[in-house]
């Protein structure tokens, strides 16, 4: 404290949402929650523009009992110039309510051995949104290997890159539209060769490729 004057630390304004949340879930929680029809991400296209589905993956049974997503996506989709491939991850929450909620990469990748440096954010234009959405922008390293990792949070109204801003929204959709559903969205991009802008153009090429069927396998209505 400095000058008789408090500033709460940016950990501190993080808990204050998080207390929020949980009590604008509590009194959520006397109302039923509006139904999701989400289509299964199983039944996703295989293929996105020129990106066609190279290979399919699956959550582990560990991994799922700590995500506790109702819903998961992940699949390698390689370019038809056969020269690029990104890997699609997606964890989609139906409600928040419960104790469910999407892990921030930023702490789940480091836990499995990989380290994120280079923080960023980007503006990608996407057909369907009326301006271009912003997203989490990292370089992740394992050894010898190196990708892009691009990410946000998405729910029936917004694309949020913040960990803070997707609790403030919470509280204001859960209250407004008395509804917590959610996806966290991530995107690899493997570095060739050092060029990490071209691994960046990869993946914006292929979430502008995959973006529009993503919205209407999630929120069809």
């Amino acid at each position: 404290m400095a000058n008789g004057s408090f500033l709460p630390s940016k950990q501190a304004k993080i808990l204050t949402v998080a207390l929020l949340a949980q009590g604008a879930l509590f009194y959520a929680t006397s109302r039923t929650e509006a139904a999701v029809h989400a289509l299964p991400l199983r039944e996703f296209p295989l293929r996105a523009g020129d990106w066609v589905t190279a290979r399919e993956g699956y959550v582990d049974e560990e991994t799922q009992s700590v995500l506790r997503a109702d819903d998961t996506l992940t699949r390698t989709y390689a370019h038809s110039d056969q020269r690029r491939a990104a890997q699609l991850f997606v964890a989609f929450f139906k409600t928040q309510r419960t104790g469910q909620k999407p892990h921030s990469p930023k702490n789940c990748l480091p836990g499995s051995g990989w380290e994120m440096t280079r923080p960023g954010r980007i503006q990608v234009a996407v057909a369907g949104e009326p301006r271009p959405i912003e997203i989490n922008k990292y370089l992740v390293t394992h050894g010898e290997e190196r990708s892009i990792v691009l990410y946000w949070y998405q729910t029936s109204n917004r694309i949020i890159a913040s960990e803070y801003s997707a609790m403030y929204w919470l509280i204001a959709d859960s209250i407004r539209y008395n509804r917590t559903d959610t996806a966290l969205v991530r995107v690899v991009s493997p570095v060739a060769g050092n060029d990490e802008d071209a691994a960046v153009q990869t993946g914006v090429e292929f979430v502008q490729a995959f973006y529009p069927s993503l919205r209407r396998q999630l929120w069809p209505e």
